[in-house]
């Protein structure tokens, strides 16, 4: 599984803010692994600098030395829409003279095309294959002079996810969409502040947590201070794999710790779905949480039995197949001593694919466990992502190709337990109706397309370039 991308803004006259968004984007490296960039703004002019590759890949004193100015937004890549390659890094400039902005963007726009299409019939250009371009030019495109109005104009034509940051020359931006499906944070810094996808990037850089931006909130930060321009949409539906999976176990969602939810949800594993077993191991690092919870409840004592390679990175989030097999390999080793001649409870946070599960049962079998019982933080995956998840097409579903007898026999364990919508509810701590839990339930909370093509825009721009190019 991927989760989008991670988006920074800081505006703070006096600090080294391209810094600053360096140490940001390094917390939240865990949310996009392909590219990063960094774009500052000094009331002249704006600088950008995007490659490929991890933070620490991209940048160096040199870089960002040349980023200068006292706004900056940041980005970390993970491809939802358009391919991996650097055409597609952000933040991304768009907009000539004083119409100029700079956008980061972490979300998914389900009528990307339809608009791509409408705007490129208005003569509007396009240099990437992504749902952010679309974005910023529907917001440049607007009949509106104020670019808090711009934005607004661009909210409601659009259909699907989105938190960004949004800089001109003087002015920095958050926003977040109507649903709040994605996460955006509003810090203090030195007497400036900060926008950030996760509460821990706020930690890392010694910022102090505010609030959080609400959906359908435009916040725009310039000389003259802070002021927020709300539009309730009476409508909620954070992203349940926050809670799950996306979010590091130090940030904090709706005023509760990551690290607590998912030790909940280990209880409620170890509730719905007990065993007898010697150990309890889980998977690392998004699942150690949920584990320590399923044995405080069982019982079963916690074993560290598997240690992850923390110089490879998330293999949910590689965009590549043949790399994603890779990266299970190399990612986890078991610990022979620890699991030999054990009956082991291997907890995890979900199946999607079933790529990466048969092989570490496989290691641990191989290591000596004597039985591996598998329980999973979420429950079955049984419908598409639309919303900035790169899971878009039935067939590489697990659960839809397979029953959970199948699926258990598929992946190579003794028994299989999957927590259930309530059992995850419950352990949130929140009303259902304040997430989106479509993967589970097929009840979306906007319409969709059915099968939607992360690379529909590129092959659409790749046409219009082929027909010009005959011309």
């Amino acid at each position: 599984m991927h989760e989008c991308c991670a988006v920074v803004g800081i505006y703070s006259p006096g600090e080294d803010v391209a810094r600053l968004t360096f140490f940001a984007l390094f917390a939240l490296q865990h949310r996009g692994q392909e590219s990063s960039g960094i774009a500052t703004a000094d009331g002249d002019g704006i600088q950008v600098y995007t490659n490929m590759g991890l933070v620490t890949q991209v940048f160096n004193e040199d870089a960002l030395s040349r980023l200068t100015g006292h706004i900056a937004i940041g980005h970390n890549r993970y491809s939802t829409s358009g391919s991996s390659q650097i055409c597609n890094a952000q933040p991304i400039v768009v907009g000539t003279g004083a119409d100029t902005i700079t956008i980061a963007h972490n979300g998914n726009i389900v009528n990307a095309k339809h608009l791509f299409d409408e705007l490129s019939s208005q003569g509007y250009t396009f240099k990437s294959s992504t749902d952010t371009e679309v974005i910023a030019n529907l917001i440049i495109s607007a009949p509106d002079k104020d670019l808090v109005d711009k934005i607004r104009y661009a909210m409601h034509r659009l259909q699907g996810v989105y938190s960004l940051t949004i800089m001109t020359k003087d002015r920095l931006f958050g926003v977040r969409d109507p649903l709040g499906l994605r996460p955006l944070v509003l810090g203090k810094i030195n007497g400036g502040w900060i926008f950030a996808s996760e509460t821990c990037a706020l930690d890392h850089i010694g910022a102090t947590f505010i609030r959080e931006v609400e959906p359908g909130e435009i916040v725009t930060i310039g000389e003259n201070g802070l002021q927020s321009y709300p539009e309730e949409s009476g409508k909620r539906a954070l992203c349940i794999f926050e809670y799950i999976y996306f979010a590091r176990l130090d940030s904090t969602i709706n005023g509760r710790l990551l690290y607590q939810a998912r030790r909940a949800m280990g209880a409620g594993l170890a509730d719905e779905h007990p065993v007898d077993a010697d150990l309890v191991v889980g998977v690392p690092d998004s699942a150690l949480a949920a584990a320590a919870g399923y044995a405080q409840r069982s019982g079963i004592p916690l074993a560290e039995g598997l240690v992850k390679n923390r110089y490879v990175g998330r293999t949910f989030i590689e965009p590549d197949q043949r790399i994603r097999d890779l990266g299970v390999k190399l990612k986890y080793n078991p610990m022979s001593q620890v699991v030999a001649g054990k009956r082991i409870v291997l907890v995890d946070d979900s199946i999607v694919r079933g790529t990466t599960t048969p092989h570490v049962i496989k290691l641990l079998r191989k290591a000596g466990a004597k039985e591996v019982h598998m329980r999973i933080v979420a429950p079955p995956i049984r419908y598409p992502c639309f919303f900035g998840v790169d899971m878009s097409t039935y067939r590489e579903l697990l659960a839809v190709q397979k029953t959970i007898p199948e699926i258990k026999d598929f992946i190579g364990a003794d028994s299989l337990g999957y927590l259930s919508v309530e059992g995850l509810i419950k352990a949130v701590d929140l009303p259902k109706d304040n997430f989106c839990l479509a993967c589970f339930t097929g009840d979306y909370p906007m319409p969709v397309q059915i099968e939607m093509d992360k690379l529909e825009l590129e092959s659409v721009a790749a046409s219009k370039q082929a027909a010009l190019d005959i011309k």
